[in-house]
């Protein structure tokens, strides 16, 4: 069972207030037996009340006296043993956020215990993790767009200066060569473009009560002509008839990217699987690849803008690394998840999932 912190504080206050009391109550049991003792010796040899009310008052005095100065000392140890002990974790803690805020995420807190101080300990524990990978996919990010950047503008420039030079004739092809390099370009750069905006607090989607499997079946049909030449078979598993509170044209915008990017790794000869499977509440679509699979280490960063596992590929192989980001934003829009594994189990390649609620919520 969860140990919570004003539970075990009130435990504390409680436990410090009984202690006060049976010490007081012991006390005076003690010190007005000791004076009602000395009285009866007292009083057998003659008779006095003075030496009665004396011996009373001097019990009280001395009772209510050792009862303060027990009970601020107890309090005392107890108070500061108690400070020290929920002090420690947060001064951990705030020399753990300083230290992040300096750009050390490396740094963790000890945590101890299931109360609210160790589950802020826990949370500064994931925040730290998360701010490290977010550092490392900004850092390789920056590699990326300048690497994407670099390389159509390094070709654009060899073949003018080329041509300039006349070293090669102004041919069609070699005009297409760098017609093709501005049109990756362009492709790049309205990209970030379309994610940045479904990023910003404006974007909205125009959902209305469609048929999935009709949108399963469009973007099969769109993608059946890129499968037919790479000579990959495209298959599509057919299910009961699913409604749902879509965006229609964002919904084949997601399907066409995973499509495409199941394709891109999936070798000449091979398969590719989609399926619709009603969940009651939730609507699940998988794709599923016989390709070349996906690192253990890899796999929690390829829905990451411009993220591709292979630092070596090509945007020719390997495409612009956006195509998934722009599929989990989306899919996040529409109040849905997704996700992939890969393994064994996938016979080296993987399988995408994306759920998606029926109902707007």
């Amino acid at each position: 069972m969860k140990h919570r912190l004003d539970l075990r504080l009130a435990v504390i206050i409680i436990s410090i207030t009984a202690g006060i009391l049976i010490m007081f109550t012991v006390i005076n049991i003690v010190t007005n037996h000791y004076h009602i003792a000395m009285f009866q010796q007292q009083s057998s040899l003659h008779d006095g009340m003075a030496e009665l009310n004396y011996h009373l008052e001097q019990a009280q005095m001395q009772s209510i006296i050792l009862t303060c100065l027990l009970s601020i000392a107890i309090a005392s140890v107890i108070g500061i043993y108690v400070a020290k002990r929920i002090s420690a974790p947060l001064v951990q803690m705030k020399r753990a956020a300083e230290m992040m805020t300096r750009g050390n995420w490396d740094i963790r807190v000890t945590t101890k215990g299931y109360d609210e101080i160790a589950g802020l300990g826990s949370s500064l524990n994931e925040l730290a993790v998360q701010l490290q990978k977010q550092e490392l996919l900004r850092r390789n990010m920056t590699q990326d767009i300048a690497h994407e950047l670099r390389t159509p503008l390094t070709t654009l420039k060899s073949h003018t200066r080329a041509l300039e030079d006349g070293i090669w004739e102004p041919t069609a092809e070699r005009f297409q060569t760098c017609l093709e390099e501005i049109d990756r370009l362009i492709q790049l750069v309205t990209e970030l473009e379309d994610l940045h905006d479904m990023e910003s607090p404006e974007f909205q989607l125009s959902r209305s009560k469609q048929e999935l499997g009709h949108i399963m079946e469009r973007a099969i049909t769109l993608a059946a002509a890129m499968y037919h030449e790479k000579k990959v078979g495209l298959q599509y598993v057919i299910g009961s008839p699913i409604l749902a509170d879509v965006d229609a044209d964002r919904m084949l915008q997601v399907l066409i990217n995973m499509l495409s990017n199941a394709l891109h790794y999936t070798p000449a000869g091979g398969t590719v699987q989609a399926e619709l499977v009603d969940e009651g509440a939730d609507a699940l679509i998988r794709i599923r690849d016989s390709g070349q699979g996906i690192s253990s280490y890899d796999l929690p960063f390829i829905f990451e803008r411009l993220y591709r596992g292979d630092k070596s590929r090509n945007r020719l192989s390997g495409g612009s690394g956006m195509g998934l980001a722009i599929v989990k934003q989306l899919v996040s829009a529409h109040g849905g998840q997704v996700w992939a594994e890969s393994g064994d189990e996938f016979a080296g390649g993987s399988c995408f999932y994306i759920r998606i609620p029926k109902k707007n919520k």
